[in-house]
């Protein structure tokens, strides 16, 4: 067992056993919504990054959907990750939107009667990303569920040349540890923590991905998330040899 995989089955158990977790259950095995979210979100609305921002990348689960309803209430353009990346991401601007329906248009189920799939070569610069979070660390290492989808939607943005992006991710308080998780070159860092007590800073000096690590893209990442592909190819043609 991995120590990644401990800790993270550690604050799985914590939240089930604390009653701190929020549908849907079960939370293991996934990002997991947790009691505070919502107080966890109006932390962000407060920043200067998220009120400068104009477009914000949220990720899909249960416990940002506040925050990805806010986004468009506030008049600022949604980019959401499809599940898996298998068709890249899916854009909503806040104009089409009626007053009211932010949420039901924020939400994974109704999300494509509002918003378009977006090619990757009309992807805007990203002013703000807000992942999600099994567990943290104070200085901002992080751990998904272990897939690598967070880590690999930030590499494919700057792959496209989108400059750094700052990155925010909203958890509760019991999901930071004191663990040491160990951090690889493709691994995203967070610089900030909202938790249901308040925003922290991390100070994080690990640098983030500039871009895709080809070398560690095995043929079944290539087949599970054909967008891999298509950022390939892509490249190839903006750099010609």
């Amino acid at each position: 067992m991995s120590d990644k995989h401990e800790i993270r089955e550690k604050v799985w158990q914590l939240l089930e056993e604390e009653r701190l977790g929020r549908f849907p259950f079960p939370l293991k095995g996934r990002i997991p919504n947790f009691k505070g979210a919502e107080k966890a979100a109006a932390f962000v609305f407060e920043m200067p990054e998220y009120k400068l921002a104009n477009v914000i990348k949220v990720n899909p689960d249960a416990p940002q959907l506040p925050l990805r309803a806010q986004v468009l209430k506030d008049g600022k353009t949604l980019l959401v990750p499809t599940p898996r990346l298998k068709a890249g991401f899916i854009q909503v601007k806040p104009e089409w939107v009626p007053a009211g329906e932010e949420r039901r248009a924020a939400s994974l189920s109704h999300i494509k009667e509002y918003g378009q799939l977006l090619p990757l070569s009309e992807l805007p610069k990203i002013d703000l990303i807000v992942i999600g979070s099994v567990a943290m660390t104070a200085d901002g290492r992080r751990l998904g569920k272990g897939e690598g989808y967070a880590d690999r939607e930030y590499a494919i943005i700057r792959e496209l040349g989108n400059p750094e992006v700052p990155v925010i991710t909203t958890v509760n308080s019991r999901q930071l540890v004191e663990e040491d998780i160990p951090v690889e070159e493709f691994d995203l860092t967070a610089d900030w923590i909202a938790t249901e007590e308040g925003l922290m800073k991390t100070g994080s000096c690990v640098p983030k991905p500039k871009g895709i690590v080809w070398g560690r893209v095995t043929e079944e990442d290539m087949e599970a998330m054909p967008v891999l592909q298509e950022i390939k190819d892509f490249i190839s043609k903006k750099n010609p040899l």
